[in-house]
């Protein structure tokens, strides 16, 4: 008989689906009466995919965040979740299709491919460091978010400038709500990293009583906190629109996978205990 965090595996890319094909039919059709419909089957999948992580992290006592397909449902939840947040602070709901896709291919290979990990190393097991790790991943995760609907930013910017205006011209919102979703979407990102980055400050001395603030992901991730804080500013103060913001948040991004990449390649870090 399969246990309860078993069936839950199975059932969650089945709501991604749902949740999905909600997405997709409204942006098709343009039907009214999915635009709340369709936020209900978002919610009940985000609550579900909770209750999956909370289960998880009980019945194999570790927060999964061990393996790169228990990463996988970690990231599905985390791009879910800060595009829920996005669309109630926005009240946009015609994007929906290009963020959930993503949920729904990570869901799908995570639950198709997890193991259930019994045994792991002690250092994971630590409830901080879960909160740490998915807070990290959220935070990376609205800072991608951004980056996507700047891309959606520059294919409405071209299409009304060849006046080719097809499906995804009627479909996507005006370009400055494109860039009011990768504003609010970069805010999110940034906050959710803010906390990874106290949560960190707190768990790391405890862990690691040597460890050095020169490791390279702790600078690869400062950095990219410092590139989205100065741009969230120069935004706020110095009235940042347009184009503007979209380049940011694109080359941001850009410079944030560079810097993740340098940090994940250079040796000597305490974070190669996983």
């Amino acid at each position: 008989m399969l246990s309860t965090v078993h069936l839950m595996n199975i059932s969650l890319p089945i709501l991604y689906i749902f949740t999905f094909g909600a997405y997709w039919y409204d942006f098709t059709h343009e039907k009214k009466n999915l635009s709340n419909s369709k936020r209900i089957f978002l919610f009940v999948t985000v609550v579900i995919h909770v209750f999956y992580l909370i289960v998880r992290t009980i019945e194999f006592n570790h927060t999964p965040i061990t393996s790169k397909f228990e990463i996988f449902t970690v990231l599905a939840f985390c791009i879910a979740f800060s595009y829920f947040i996005l669309e109630l602070l926005t009240d946009i709901r015609g994007t929906g299709l290009f963020i959930i896709l993503f949920s729904l291919i990570f869901q799908i290979l995570s639950s198709i491919f997890i193991e259930d990990l019994l045994e792991v190393n002690e250092l994971l097991r630590n409830r901080l460091l879960g909160l740490h790790v998915i807070s990290a991943i959220c935070g990376y995760t609205g800072i991608t978010i951004s980056a996507v609907y700047g891309v959606l930013f520059i294919i409405l910017y071209k299409s009304l400038k060849l006046s080719k205006f097809g499906l995804i011209f009627k479909r996507l919102p005006s370009l400055e709500t494109l860039e009011k979703l990768s504003f609010y979407s970069l805010v999110i990102g940034f906050i959710f990293l803010t906390i990874a980055i106290i949560i960190g400050s707190i768990w790391l001395p405890a862990a690691f009583p040597n460890f050095s603030f020169l490791d390279p992901k702790l600078i690869s991730t400062g950095i990219v906190w410092i590139i989205y804080g100065a741009g969230i500013v120069a935004k706020l103060a110095a009235s940042w629109y347009g184009k503007k913001v979209i380049t940011f948040s694109l080359v941001g991004f850009i410079m944030a996978i560079i810097s993740l990449i340098l940090g994940q390649f250079l040796q000597n870090s305490f974070h190669m205990f996983t």
